[in-house]
């Protein structure tokens, strides 16, 4: 099980990573589109913002939890919309301020709750471990679409293992958000980690395998770039087409991203530490 200590530094560390992107724009800059439509990278901040601050309320102060969650609609982009606002309304530097306030608050929440003691969240509770590799998840795409509009190279390191363990746990989402039934088959997962090590998820006889990089697989799975745009290998027809409709988070797919609208794979600098 994912040690909580070593989840939260991993979160801090990426959380560092954003800070480092946004921290020296310009005003106009904050305005740039990125590849997720109608979305500036002020709507990428405003995002984060808005769901760490509700991750800090769910680790720390259930009533507050409680009522941002009965304010919630059937319709999650409302939802969505709803949460960004007054982080929107704010000049860029209050956002950043707001951004930087909201993530430690969260990493402070998370850290301190206790051993053995479950989160409450949106479906159902979770592990504090759990709740912060989902806030990987959050930076991890968030943060590509920031690094593209900006025309950034990101460096991996393995602290997107997180990430990965967090993705393979929800292997399903992809289907849940279509409305199918996911294969009753196990997968095995066989990804190479950005230091060179093999991360392996599931039975090694699966008939049903997915291979490659693991940085490849969380671009996937946050769905920042289309399959035909990874070294991701699929072994078996279900396998194959959950290459299709891999997603790490509940909600609405999205269109996702179109094929060759990036650079190819070398663009992305592969950190060896």
């Amino acid at each position: 099980m994912t040690e909580l200590k070593d989840v939260i530094s991993a979160l801090v560390a990426e959380g560092d990573e954003i800070d480092g992107l946004v921290a020296g724009l310009d005003p106009p800059q904050w305005t740039l589109p990125t590849p997720a439509p109608g979305w500036t990278i002020a709507h990428q901040v405003a995002h984060l913002a808005a769901t760490f601050r509700v991750a800090a309320a769910a680790a720390s102060d259930i009533a507050a939890f409680k009522a941002m969650t009965a304010r919630l609609s059937d319709d999650f982009d409302a939802n969505v919309q709803v949460a960004m606002a007054p982080y929107l309304a704010q000049p860029p530097e209050q956002l950043l301020a707001s951004w930087r306030a909201e993530f430690g608050a969260s990493v402070d929440a998370l850290a301190a709750v206790p051993p053995g003691q479950m989160v409450p969240w949106l479906v159902r509770p979770l592990p504090p471990a759990v709740l912060a590799s989902a806030g990987m998840m959050e930076l991890f795409g968030h943060g590509q679409d920031i690094a593209d509009a900006l025309g950034v190279e990101r460096e991996w390191t393995d602290r997107i293992g997180h990430l990965v363990g967090f993705a393979v746990r929800t292997w399903d989402f992809g289907y849940l958000a279509r409305g199918l039934t996911a294969p009753e088959v196990e997968f095995r997962f066989e990804l190479t980690a950005p230091s060179g090590g093999l991360w392996a998820f599931g039975p090694a006889a699966a008939a049903q395998k997915v291979t490659g990089p693991a940085a490849d697989f969380c671009l996937l799975v946050t769905r920042r770039r289309h399959r035909d745009d990874l070294a991701l290998v699929a072994s078996g027809a279900e396998a194959d087409h959950w290459l299709d409709i891999a997603q790490c988070y509940r909600g609405p797919a999205g269109p996702g991203r179109s094929r060759a609208s990036f650079a190819t794979r070398g663009q992305f600098a592969i950190s060896q530490r």
